[in-house]
């Protein structure tokens, strides 16, 4: 049923023109307290000239459903540890990490300021360093190969523990130099140190970025090469190592090689992604360029309803219905939504645009790099209120708007660093070096978040969003939640991550004949059980998102805490051609298998030998190449 009002009467009661929800009201209501009937009364005008009553049913959804109930928990001592972290972070962290980053800084100026000619001389004397130092190495007496850099440095949220056992370290600190931007080939060669906000400084004002640009400043290549890198972008380029033209890698036996996709090491090539550093040291890379603009004209759209509403809203962003999914004039630039409540999310597609189009009268710019700004994440929660709008920030500062709130984590580690009055006077000093963070903990501060906090991703194909969701409300109830989408393509070798077997017949949305489309859910918080200050069991919640990704052909980034044995492990992740390098390029025996590195807990000399050991005597240590996907 629906009843129209005249214009007059809407300008007389409401006095402007924007689309407006009056209210909902409920009627009807079940023994279960799952609405039958919801009666609307929508507040249109320009477009609709219209008031609209309509009334229409209601069907219980899970994401209606309440959470499991839970009982309360006894405080200890840890909590008011890390109820009072903060002392730490303002007096201690902070300091050292801005002046961490200014020396950082200083040393990416310097290194800017020489020619590319005496870069590329300095990298070729790094790799023999490390070529004579792995010849150096005895098998029998040293330990596995590792990188020298400290178990506390490295940005994932797992423990690094396996460097406690016996190990052979190789120093790689020197490889953090742009080697070269070949505008030409539009390919920047760059070594594994550098970071994301290195690379931008050098490439933004040139016009040119890569592909894709992972958002916090201080995320290295070879992490995101070796581990899980993803933007905005990704659902046109897909993941940072799918952008990767070409890589240099020092093998276990000293030799240094170039693997590219069509020359003799393609299969290397294919293995390096998600392998954690555990087929050679990866010494540089070639990665692809863009062309960019100055101006990123972002549009951030509302959108209310239960989960699966906000799934199908997320899709439509960058996904035609009809398939068109290759068509610039349909899909942007750069994608990404944030569901702030199970009702409430906030989608935003971003265009490149030049500085005459970002200046032109009318139009807003938000500089949202400066220290005083709001946090980028509570920013876009406007639109929640504010309704639709459009507005242009500076391409750099927009690659990097999730860095100086950690996303959401800021919150967590300073609840008033949100404030204006903190931005204002100590938010230059923001973020907090992650690595601090975890050198600065402690065990019990560890153990902690391990149990009571939750930092995953979940890749799962485009079509299960609305059910990863679901889930996620269910089983953590942790908002917000990021959603980022990306291609995975269907490549001629079955990799460690792989498309649904089929795919390309089923026609989703989203999907190509070459590629699946996936999205990132990304999980980042403390759960509301933990909030409210009940009994919460971390590890057997991710162990339970890990059968239920295993189960819809999801994947686990590695840097996340895991709880998966090695055979689930390799249900998830696919070990044929990973393992088929491994054996080729005699990295068994060198470095330590993905599967141990990636595994939680502290790792004993006894255990990482044994574990080695019993590769080297698997009876299938002479195996076939495995077949083309």
């Amino acid at each position: 049923m629906e009843m129209f009002c005249s214009r007059s009467l809407l300008h007389a009661c409401f006095g402007y023109s924007r689309f407006v929800t009056f209210f909902f009201l409920d009627l009807f209501w079940s023994p279960s307290k799952s609405p039958c009937c919801t009666i609307e009364i929508w507040v249109c005008c320009n477009r609709h000239k219209r008031i609209i009553f309509s009334i229409r049913p209601s069907l219980p959804k899970m994401s209606d459903l309440e959470t499991p109930l839970r009982p309360k928990r006894k405080t200890a001592v840890v909590d008011f540890l890390v109820q009072f972290r903060w002392i730490v972070v303002i007096f201690v962290v902070l300091p050292i990490s801005f002046t961490i980053y200014f020396l950082t800084y200083l040393g990416d100026v310097r290194s800017e300021m020489k020619s590319y000619k005496r870069r590329q001389k300095e990298h070729d004397e790094n790799v023999q360093k490390v070529v004579k130092r792995l010849k150096e190495r005895n098998p029998s007496k040293d330990g596995l190969v590792c990188t020298a850099r400290k178990p506390w440095i490295a940005v994932g949220m797992r423990n690094v523990d396996y460097k406690r056992a016996r190990h052979f370290e190789v120093d790689l600190s020197a490889f953090r130099n742009v080697l070269e931007i070949d505008r030409e080939r539009m390919i920047a060669k760059v070594e594994p140190l550098v970071n994301m906000g290195q690379i931008t400084r050098v490439t933004v004002p040139l016009n040119l970025a890569l592909a894709v640009v992972a958002e916090f400043d201080d995320l290295t290549v070879g992490g995101l090469i070796n581990g899980y890198g993803i933007e905005g972008s990704s659902h046109i380029y897909g993941l940072f190592s799918d952008t990767v033209v070409a890589y240099e890698i020092v093998l276990a036996d000293g030799r240094v090689v170039r693997a590219t996709k069509d020359n003799e090491y393609s299969d290397l090539f294919y293995a390096i992604p998600w392998s954690q550093g555990t087929l050679g040291l990866l010494v540089s890379a070639e990665i692809k360029l863009i062309p960019i603009k100055e101006y990123m004209r972002l549009t951030y759209k509302p959108v209310v309803g239960n989960l699966q509403d906000i799934a199908q809203a997320y899709s439509d962003s960058f996904a035609p219905r009809d398939g068109d999914q290759d068509n610039p004039e349909k899909v942007p630039d750069f994608v990404e939504t944030m569901i702030y409540t199970p009702t409430e999310a906030v989608c935003m597609t971003g265009r490149y645009a030049s500085k005459e189009e970002a200046k032109k009268k009318g139009n807003v710019i938000n500089e949202v790099g400066w220290w005083f700004k709001p946090w980028f994440y509570q920013h876009a929660q406007k639109a929640l209120k504010k309704g639709e709008f459009v507005e242009y920030i500076p391409t750099r500062e927009y690659y990097h708007r999730h860095t100086r709130s950690i996303y959401w984590e800021g919150k967590l580690i300073l609840p008033f660093a949100d404030q204006w009055w903190f931005r204002f006077f100590l938010g230059w000093m923001m973020p907090p070096k992650i690595s601090l963070l975890k050198a600065t903990q402690g065990e019990a501060i560890r153990n902690y978040y391990h149990d009571m906090h939750v930092i995953q991703d979940m890749l799962v194909p485009l079509y299960k969003v609305g059910n990863a969701l679901e889930w996620v409300h269910h089983e953590m109830e942790v908002y917000p939640i990021w959603l980022c989408p990306h291609r995975m393509y269907k490549s001629p070798i079955k990799t460690m991550i792989y498309t649904e077997p089929g795919f390309e017949h089923h026609h989703r949305q989203g999907d190509t004949h070459y590629s699946q489309m996936y999205t990132d859910v990304g999980v980042y918080y403390a759960p509301g059980p933990v909030l409210r200050g009940e009994v919460f069991d971390g590890s057997e919640a991710v162990r339970r998102m890990e059968s239920w990704l295993i189960e819809n052909h999801g994947f686990q980034p590695q840097y996340a805490v895991s709880e998966l044995d090695e055979k689930n492990f390799w249900r998830m992740f696919d070990a044929g051609h990973y393992e088929y390098c491994r054996r080729k390029y005699g990295a068994v025996g060198t470095f330590m298998s993905v599967y141990y590195k990636s595994k939680k807990g502290r790792k004993t000399e006894k255990e990482v030998q044994e574990a080695e050991q019993a590769i080297l005597e698997t009876p299938s240590a002479e195996v076939d190449e495995p077949v083309d996907y």
